[in-house]
């Protein structure tokens, strides 16, 4: 993942009506924690990480986060926003080391259009959506992509099968499943009522033959019945 520079600045605004007004003059406030320092208060400008968050995959971003003129590597941790309006209303920034492993949720998209789908009738079935994985901050994918175009109905990608890139270990269960192509279920469903009407049609005749048995019987008994002699 490559380092994007940003600009944010010290904060001095934590009470609530400070923050509105930070807010209403287009400035975000922000915190800054991880690393050695002591978590620190921040404010960036709301455009700037507007901008920032549209031009990213994910908001799994990595920033040269320039303070004061002092730089720190930190990844965008967690972005708050308005649950009506939608807009910003806090960010968290994680600061890293360039050199020590950090993990992170990557989130899992796909590519393609399965052939198990295309000239198969399958139905894909999107399994996982985020991995953990572990990797040093520059190594950390955006996003991973999975390419489905050969994937048959019946057919399964697991986590092993993915093509990470160099030095990013997922951590989990490698035989999950993530993506597969399956047969819909309404294929299923008319065998079902077929061999349902089957059966209903047997039992049917069954019970036909039992009543024209039943019928028999009673003709027969009848019969016999007025040949045999009267008693005296």
């Amino acid at each position: 993942m490559k380092s994007v520079p940003f600009n944010a600045f010290v904060r001095s605004q934590v009470r609530r009506t400070g923050l509105k007004k930070l807010r209403a003059a287009g400035r975000v406030p922000a915190t800054i924690y991880g690393g050695k320092s002591k978590p620190e208060n921040l404010e960036v400008v709301g455009r700037e990480l507007s901008d920032l968050l549209h031009r990213s995959h994910s908001e799994n971003i990595l920033v040269d986060l320039e303070v004061d003129k002092k730089k720190r590597l930190a990844l965008v941790q967690e972005v708050q926003h308005h649950p009506l309006s939608g807009s910003i209303l806090h960010v968290d920034f994680r600061e890293v080391d360039e050199n020590e492993k950090v993990v992170i949720n990557v989130p899992v998209e796909t590519t393609g259009e399965a052939v198990g789908v295309k000239s198969g009738g399958g139905l894909l079935e999107h399994v996982i959506f985020k991995l953990r994985v572990r990797a040093l901050p520059k190594q950390l994918p955006e996003q991973i992509v999975v390419d489905v175009s050969d994937l048959e109905v019946g057919k399964t990608i697991h986590v092993s099968d993915l093509k990470l890139p160099e030095g990013v270990e997922v951590i989990g269960n490698r035989l999950a499943p993530v993506v597969s192509v399956v047969k819909p279920k309404a294929e299923a469903e008319p065998v079902a009522a077929e061999a349902a009407a089957a059966g209903e049609v047997e039992m049917t005749k069954e019970k036909k033959e039992e009543g024209a048995s039943d019928t028999g019987k009673a003709a027969a008994a009848k019969a016999e019945a007025k040949s045999a002699p009267a008693k005296k």
